[in-house]
């Protein structure tokens, strides 16, 4: 596992282009300043500061403008108005956001010009947009690691395939794509923990579709298999390590005793399959992950198998 990263700030440019399309955000003003920071992962808004009181203001945030703060600018003359926005663009704010796609009166324009503190509007309502913003910032300032593994999602089930360079990682993933399943990434997996309960996988967007085959080369999924075969980002359910046969050691038999791989503070389901000539690899890390699936439905086959077992020798004994 890579060294953890858990980012301090983004600036106002990844914001953007991370997440534009989905808060349906448009830049009307203050380009020049997409290089600022957003320092912390929440969203203030602005009505306190407009009306003068400064004192806990929380300007690292990024900022928004709701019906009630426009209600109140319109409520002030012209000098006022600019005079009260320029107070709060001079604590070097990240950006604004407008909701309800709500006109910006002319002169928020121009002050957020001269100020180069980029302005944004959004036709989501005022409460939507602060819960969607709050979650973008989230996933943005999460904790993050990479794993040398492809990741593949198999009916639902995401699944981290990993094990020594050249043991046939991608092999593996290249066989579930084949069965039907869909490439999450290949040889270097990007994890991100959410909320401290679960971690989503995705790949670097440089390499995303792409697959390296030894042998083949390069190969390009998504064209080959079409557009199923490629899933931009799934949660991690189980860790699968392929390992050979002679470093297993002693392993588990019943798979009675569950065994997990931590990632970031979080225990993950692990199974560990030893690997030989002629072993169908693609179908056991298959079965391996549908078994995971009925766990967590609550059917447990090794636990049934022992009930079953216990009560036959009670019964023998009697």
């Amino acid at each position: 596992m890579s060294a953890v990263r858990k980012p301090q700030a983004v600036t106002v440019e990844h914001f953007y282009r991370q997440h534009a399309e989905r808060l349906q955000l448009k830049l009307v003003a203050g380009e020049q300043g997409m290089d600022r920071t957003i320092r912390e992962g929440a969203v203030n808004r602005m009505g306190m500061a407009l009306t003068g009181f400064m004192k806990y203001f929380a300007y690292q945030r990024v900022q928004l403008i709701g019906k009630a703060e426009e209600a109140y600018l319109n409520s002030l003359s012209q000098d006022d108005r600019a005079k009260r926005f320029q107070a709060v663009l001079d604590r070097n704010i990240p950006c604004v956001v407008i909701s309800r796609n709500l006109r910006p009166p002319a002169f928020l324009i121009k002050e957020a010009k001269a100020a180069k503190v980029p302005l944004f509007v959004s036709p989501i309502v005022t409460p939507r947009l602060v819960n969607m913003i709050t979650l973008c910032l989230e996933e943005d300032f999460a904790p993050s690691t990479s794993e040398h593994g492809s990741m593949v999602d198999i009916l639902g089930v995401g699944v981290l395939i990993r094990g020594e360079s050249g043991i046939g990682k991608s092999e593996c993933a290249l066989g579930l794509v084949e069965r039907g399943y869909s490439l999450v990434s290949d040889d270097i997996t990007r994890l991100r923990l959410i909320e401290g309960r679960e971690l989503m996988a995705t790949s670097a967007e440089v390499t995303r579709t792409f697959m390296e085959v030894r042998g083949i080369g390069i190969i390009n999924v998504a064209s080959l298999f079409g557009g199923r075969a490629i899933r931009t980002e799934k949660r991690l359910d189980l860790v699968v390590t392929l390992m050979e046969w002679e470093k297993v050691g002693e392993i588990e038999r019943t798979g009675l005793d569950q065994q997990f791989y931590e990632i970031l503070g979080l225990k993950i389901p692990h199974v560990k399959i030893p690997i030989r000539p002629g072993r169908d690899l693609a179908g056991l890390v298959q079965v391996a992950a549908l078994d995971q699936k009925m766990k967590t439905m609550g059917q447990f086959s090794a636990m049934e198998f022992n009930e079953k077992l216990l009560t036959r020798l009670n019964l023998k004994e009697r």
